[in-house]
């Protein structure tokens, strides 16, 4: 079989998602290398349904998984410690629910937790996704503890499509406090679908599930058409409120 992928130019349109290595490859889900990593690229690679993951000496990956790992926030699965460690760090009077307070702060420290198993997170990553966020396409949710970031969690959103990056934590459940928060963000906001992007056991746990990638690419196409959310903003009460299914 051949396996090969296309290499981009900068600036070179990328081939169509559907052309991505197949599942039956060494690397399913690879559609091309090389190209550039800026926040131009990085948005015409969310609206086509592409993302990059490559480790740091690696050339720059472009990557279109199928199926795709994706979470409706109302299928977000609370079980009851997770309910009670989010009231108790509401009761928390140091406590502090944000976001957007620290879009750099939160990719370094999703980056430096990662640092011994290897993380994709370099200085042009992390250059290139907050040139996103000042476009207003790139955000962040963060859990403090008075000063101190606790946790906290980073993806991109493009008209009414949100895609999940990573997320770090350094207390029990605080990323997936987060987790809770973004999917009330999101049912706030008319947010249909939260992309994973891979098939994990955790992200299962959680209520994630696998569509087949066609389908994923009918919803970004629609999803990202749409007009864009304008009030990031994010606390406690409003945290309370549109949790309150899960509290």
């Amino acid at each position: 079989m051949n396996w090969q992928i296309p290499r981009l130019a900068p600036g070179e349109d990328f081939p169509p998602a559907s052309r991505a290595l197949p599942a039956l490859s060494p690397f399913p889900g690879l559609l091309a290398a090389g190209g550039r990593l800026d926040a131009e690229t990085l948005e015409r690679a969310y609206r086509a349904g592409i993302f990059p993951w490559f480790n740091p000496g690696e050339p720059i990956l472009w990557w279109s998984t199928d199926p795709r790992m994706v979470l409706q926030p109302q299928d977000l699965r609370v079980h009851r410690s997770l309910r009670q460690s989010a009231r108790r760090w509401m009761r928390n009077l140091p406590s502090r629910l944000t976001l957007d307070a620290d879009f750099p702060g939160v990719m370094r420290q999703c980056g430096a937790q990662r640092e011994s198993t290897g993380t994709w997170i370099s200085p042009s990553m992390l250059a290139a996704y907050t040139e996103l966020h000042h476009r207003g396409m790139a955000h962040s949710f963060e859990l403090w503890e008075g000063k101190t970031l606790r946790a906290g969690l980073y993806g991109v959103c493009i008209g009414r499509m949100f895609y999940g990056e990573s997320m770090f934590t350094d207390v029990t459940d605080g990323s997936k406090i987060l987790l809770m928060a973004l999917c009330g963000f999101c049912l706030r906001n008319a947010i249909a679908m939260i992309d994973c992007q891979q098939q994990t056991a955790h992200l299962a746990s959680l209520g994630a599930t696998p569509i087949p990638r066609a389908r994923f690419l009918e919803h970004v196409a629609q999803a990202t058409a749409r007009a864009p959310v304008t009030a990031w903003q994010y606390d406690w009460p409003t945290f309370q409120t549109d949790c309150a299914r899960w509290l």
